[in-house]
């Protein structure tokens, strides 16, 4: 038996996370899956907490996705391959993989599958999203074609945290990012730190970074010390905000990449903004319907784009990770075990911890 498929035995049952419509979190057990003739099972050996899972647990729904009945959480996850279907030859048991959660049907007769825009698949499974159950559990059957083989140099944390690094890429793609563009960046949350590490492997200059939380600042500058951070007080009005952004950056934003998601960040973004500028949104905040400042930002030409997902982005983020060019390491502050999940959303949701990143590992 290899010593990777031990644990098969080790730890015969397979333990979950999930929330209830009633905003409980708790350990579900049930038997260890087969995998289908084009599945792997994976030993899921890292999970990253997300701020939809934590609003899932929260609220129990984003948008029009609601939690109705217990819903497993997670979808940053990496693990070992410990069993392959009967199809699957591209990958191999103990075989080290980033789990991409997003599984379009891929389809002739779907457009966005066959134009290369399978995020936006209308029948894509995604992992976490109600009603299909998340990755934060000991075992995952996931189809092989969408896990992605790590290299040596890359550990199941920094896998993991591969998810999160695709919503930057996809950003700094669909954004139009150029070496040597001036950014602001709204929000040094995990999002937000994440997009940092890419701009600033990306060329961005000079990059203003901002957020209410001056540990997250502190934690922006000691990943990547050129950036200038601007500290937003609380029911600060956007203009003033948008002033000093303007201040430290030395001009006005090409453009902004906004990662919270909240209305007053996304309207100090757009007065941030240089004529012709860009304010992409890639946060997603806890409000339905947003109102912006309109008239300014039509007489000033400032487009207003939004981000959903990410696609073909795992092995680019895989090179860049391998490579040396993004360091995710520092973005994990806190580690639990599985057993102790409930600990580790308890850590994720409180502003106190000062968590940046948290994982639930499986050894």
């Amino acid at each position: 038996m290899s010593s990777c498929t031990e644990v098969l035995t080790a730890k015969p049952t397979n333990l979950s996370v999930a929330t209830t419509p009633n905003h409980e979190l708790k350990h579900i057990e049930s038997a260890i899956p087969e995998p289908g003739a084009d599945e792997c099972l994976v030993h899921v050996r890292a999970t990253g907490i997300c701020g939809s899972d934590v609003h899932f647990w929260k609220h129990g729904a984003i948008g029009e996705s609601l939690v109705t009945t217990d819903l497993g959480l997670g979808h940053e996850s990496s693990g070992i391959v410990v069993k392959t279907g009967s199809n699957v030859t591209s990958l191999h048991v103990g075989d080290r993989v980033a789990i991409e959660c997003g599984v379009p049907c891929l389809q002739p007769t779907c457009e966005l599958c066959r134009i290369g825009k399978y995020n936006g698949c209308p029948n894509i499974v995604f992992y976490s999203s109600p009603p299909v159950d998340g990755t934060l559990r000991r075992y995952h059957c996931h189809p092989a074609a969408w896990l992605h083989k790590l290299p040596e140099n890359v550990s199941f944390e920094e896998g993991a945290l591969l998810e999160p690094l695709s919503v930057a890429l996809a950003g700094i793609d669909r954004s139009g990012l150029r070496l040597g563009d001036p950014l602001v960046i709204c929000g040094a949350g995990p999002i937000g730190l994440v997009v940092l590490l890419a701009a600033h492997a990306a060329g961005a200059a000079p990059i203003v970074i901002t957020d209410i939380d001056e540990n997250r600042l502190r934690m922006a500058k000691d990943l990547v010390p050129r950036v200038r951070t601007v500290q937003v007080e609380r029911e600060q009005k956007a203009e003033e905000v948008a002033g000093e952004i303007k201040k430290a950056l030395g001009r006005e934003a090409k453009l902004v990449i906004e990662c919270t998601g909240m209305e007053s960040s996304i309207h100090a973004g757009i007065y941030a903004s240089r004529f012709g500028g860009s304010v992409f949104i890639i946060g997603l905040g806890n409000q339905t319907t947003q109102q912006y400042p309109f008239t300014y930002a039509s007489f000033r030409e400032i487009d207003i784009r939004f981000q959903f997902r990410y696609r073909e982005t795992y092995p680019k983020a895989i090179t860049l990770v391998s490579e040396g060019l993004i360091d995710l390491r520092p973005l994990v502050t806190h580690r639990f075990s599985l057993e102790d999940a409930k600990d580790a959303f308890v850590a994720a949701s409180t502003p106190s911890a000062k968590a940046v990143k948290v994982q639930i590992l499986d050894s």
